[in-house]
């Protein structure tokens, strides 16, 4: 028969198993059905401080997508004295990161291995554990100072060890779940904003005697940069503008209304286009950061006396076409609007004879770009311009927009396309 010793220590491991295995059944019911990842980290630390009675513990999520691949993405601390909390070196991070394994240190201050590092002079003991997902580091559980003056056991970093085994899982997954629920809702917010913008568009070109009108936008992403509108100023006179803001998505959308809602309010106050675009300028200027601009071009179409008054703010230059496919570029005006507070804008006033047709367009066309990484250009737009002159307005966009998608092919769009076709029936 074994010796008293042998039996009373085969005792005290049985007990220590059981116990061992009662907290780990107890923690796996305790974080098991919360999706919180910050609730399950605190239970994960207050439960390891209660089973190793330590005086602290944290979780360090590691950002493997940032620049800086020690960054930390997230840390869940708890403390079981009235201390402030301790901070985990950089260096114990480090060399967690290196070595993906349980790291006990008994004194921190005197460890040949972390030798001249800096740390909280009131942490003495150190248990560290990688929370491993399939041999991937994604962070890490420490556990400060063993109470009452003990250091941590081989027995203890076992434990810590099967907990972090137990619990790497359950972290990551409540993670990414509140990442897609996080993506779920920008994506929620997009839809509206999409929704926001399109209800900001003309609901349908206007209807002027003697003239064919329409307007089109595709932006590349949900939501768009590029702006066109018709803004009625009296019976005979209507504003036509396209405009193309900085950039693409959401930050571009909202700068978009911006410039509609500054373009709009200079229309109602039914000064000439110079005017309108001097005055628009400075208010985007001073209303936006200094990278961000736009380019308009704002035209006053006259019915009554069939001619267009006009002024290019760094857009694309709109062509004009009549019935012998003469072309005639607009491009009286200035830079775009929001690069200097203050600039003088030029204007001018162009005659539209029956059979004229303007084409306005943004850079979306013209830079469209195949697979081979040719650009559709301006001398296809001409060509295209010249060839479809006697179709109507709508006919026009639809063909332009389709005549740009044939020459992409399968390349994805990159930037919004926008046309806006007027023209004076023969």
């Amino acid at each position: 028969m074994g010796s008293p010793q042998v039996a009373q220590d085969e005792t005290a491991r049985l007990k220590r198993a059981v116990e061992e295995l009662s907290i780990l059944n107890d923690l796996a019911r305790a974080i098991g059905a919360s999706f919180n990842s910050h609730e399950i980290m605190q239970t994960i630390v207050r439960r390891s401080l209660r089973a190793l009675n330590a005086e602290q513990g944290v979780i360090t999520l590691i950002d493997r997508n940032a620049l800086d691949p020690m960054k930390t993405l997230v840390r869940a601390a708890v403390s079981s004295t009235e201390r402030e909390q301790f901070h985990l070196p950089q260096t114990l991070l480090g060399w967690m990161q290196l070595n993906m394994k349980p790291l006990l240190v008994d004194d921190l201050q005197h460890d040949d291995r972390f030798r001249g590092v800096k740390a909280d002079s009131v942490i003495v003991s150190v248990l560290c554990v990688p929370l491993m997902v399939k041999s991937e580091l994604k962070g890490v559980l420490t556990i400060y100072n063993k109470r009452e003056g003990h250091t941590f056991t081989p027995d203890d970093q076992r434990l810590l060890a099967i907990i972090a085994a137990q619990s790497a899982q359950v972290i990551e997954n409540a993670r990414l779940y509140e990442e897609e629920q996080q993506y779920m809702k920008m994506q929620q917010e997009v839809r509206l904003a999409a929704t926001i913008q399109l209800e900001l568009l003309p609901k349908s070109a206007p209807t002027l005697p003697g003239y064919d009108i329409h307007g089109l936008t595709i932006p590349a992403q949900t939501v768009g940069g590029d702006y066109y509108d018709f803004i009625p100023i009296n019976e005979r006179r209507t504003a036509i503008c396209i405009g193309d803001v900085t950039g693409k998505g959401l930050p571009a959308s909202l700068l978009m209304a911006n410039l509609q809602a500054t373009l709009r309010g200079q229309t109602l106050i039914g000064e000439n286009p110079k005017v309108c675009l001097v005055r628009s300028n400075k208010l985007l200027f001073q209303s936006t950061s200094q990278e961000k601009f736009a380019t308009v071009f704002y035209g006053i179409l006259d019915v009554k006396e069939h001619v267009l008054s006009y002024a290019n703010a760094g857009h694309d230059h709109p062509v004009v076409m009549g019935d012998h496919a003469v072309v005639r570029r607009l491009n009286k005006g200035g830079i775009m609007l929001g690069a200097f507070e203050e600039f003088p804008y030029e204007d001018e006033v162009v005659p539209l004879p029956p059979g004229t047709t303007l084409v306005m367009y943004s850079d979306g066309i013209t830079e469209a770009m195949n697979s081979a990484g040719d650009m559709y250009g301006e001398e296809r737009l001409l060509q295209f311009l010249q060839a479809n002159r006697a179709q109507t307005a709508k006919e026009i966009a639809d063909a332009l927009v389709a005549d740009v998608r044939s020459f992409v092919g399968s390349t994805p769009q990159s930037d919004d396309m926008t046309v806006v076709v007027v023209a004076r029936k023969a």
